[in-house]
Parts: structure tokens; sequence; C-alpha cells
């Protein structure tokens, strides 16, 4: 395996002098399932728009996907972000006057392909995440559950290198963010590598490997590599 994450003493520091991340090293292989757990100001957050090539590190070294971010400029961010990263929120960010299919087809406006192939693509992703029938679906007549499929399904249509996902179940209710992590498991096991951020240490000790952080430092890390998490029953 090849990591496609890899962070080397990497210092995040806001103006006022607000360390938010502190001298963290991380790398993520291909194929991992991995759980980013700490409370609020913990700086999970701040290390997820590192990684997605959001922000960038005050220091030490952020490579993705084999890329350094510290020697591109924005536009190459612009790139690899839309290429090699897909993004899942808390807050869905859908188009409220567009239907699911289009929806889902937007995240691939930056990948030179045709609008019928967006559209093939998407209907395509919207069928693996188990919303074959809600294609012509607004958001508004989506249930929550189902907005955040319609989310992952904008989020994997370019088959990103990695999928980040800050608290993807917070607007969810227990069920509902149930069948959000349900979902997550299977596109893991179908070869998707899965960075989950979180508050949830239930969520948290599901997954296969675990990253504690506390005041922007890596506190634990259980290390544990598996190529495919089983996909809870």
């Amino acid at each position: 395996m090849s990591a496609v994450v890899e962070l080397e003493s990497v210092r995040k520091e806001y103006p006022g002098g607000v360390v938010a991340v502190r001298d963290v090293s991380l790398a993520v292989e291909a194929g991992e399932f991995v759980a980013v757990v700490g409370p609020s100001g913990s700086g999970k957050s701040t290390m997820l728009n590192l990684i997605g090539t959001l922000d960038r590190p005050s220091s030490g070294a952020v490579r993705i996907d084999g890329h350094a971010v510290g020697g591109l400029r924005d536009r190459q961010l612009s790139a690899l972000r839309a290429r090699r990263i897909g993004f899942v929120f808390q807050q869905f960010h859908l188009a409220p006057g567009q239907p699911a299919l289009d929806n889902v087809a937007d995240g691939l406006l930056y990948a030179g392909a045709s609008r019928a192939q967006r559209r093939r693509r998407a209907e395509d992703a919207l069928v693996r995440v188990g919303l074959a029938d809600r294609l012509d679906h607004l958001p508004h007549e989506l249930s929550g559950g189902e907005k955040q499929r319609v989310a992952i399904a904008r989020a994997v249509v370019g088959e990103p290198a990695i999928l980040l996902a800050d608290e993807p179940t917070g607007n969810l209710d227990s069920a509902s963010g149930a069948g959000v992590m349900q979902l997550l498991a299977e596109l893991h096991h179908g070869g998707t590598t899965i960075l989950v951020i979180t508050h949830d240490r239930q969520i948290a000790e599901s997954l296969p490997r675990r990253v504690s952080m506390r005041d922007g430092e890596v506190v634990s890390d259980d290390g544990v590599v598996a190529t495919r998490a089983a996909v809870p029953r």
C-alpha cells in the first residue's frame, strides 16, 4: 500500500498566536478507514482543512496522493481538490432548486466531462448510495439521511483518492446516522479511503483505526491498518 495522506511535523498557527495544530505527523494508507476524534477545539477540523488543502500549514509538510501541497499554487490546489479529494460535511450544501441528479453531476464540473457523461456518472453514484428512486427529487423532498446520501454521492462521483467526512451524522437522527455510517463502510469495503472527523466516541470506536486529538496534538493513534472494514450488520 502507499500513503495518500502524509503530514510531517505540521503546525498551524493563526494571527494572535492561536495554535490550532501542533507538530502533528500522520500517515494514512490507501484503503484505510480512519476516525479522527476529539472534543471541540481539539484541532481535528483544522487538520481536516489541512488534509483537504483548504488551508496551508504554518510549518511542516503536507502531501496528498503524492503531491507536496506546500509547493502548489492556488490553482493547482483547486485542481487537486477537484480530482483527488471528496468532501462530506455536517451541512449538506445541496443546491435547493436542483434535483439530486444535477446536484451530484455538479461534482464533475471541473472534470472535463460532457453534460451527458456527468449525468450518467451521477446516476451511477446515486444508485451506489441507494437512491435510484430519488434521481429527480429536489432537496426539500428528501429526508435528512437522503440528503446526506446525495452529498456522499457527489463527493465520490469523481472517484477521489480520499473521502473526508466532517461530522457526517451531526445533523441526523440516530437511525439516519447509522445508515450513513453503514453506507461509508460499504464504500470503504469497495475500496474508498475515508477519514471521518467526529467528536462521537461511539462512531470512532466502530472504525478500524482511531486517531485521538486534544489541544492541537495527536494524543493517541492505535495505528491499526485495515485494507477493508467489515460492514456493520
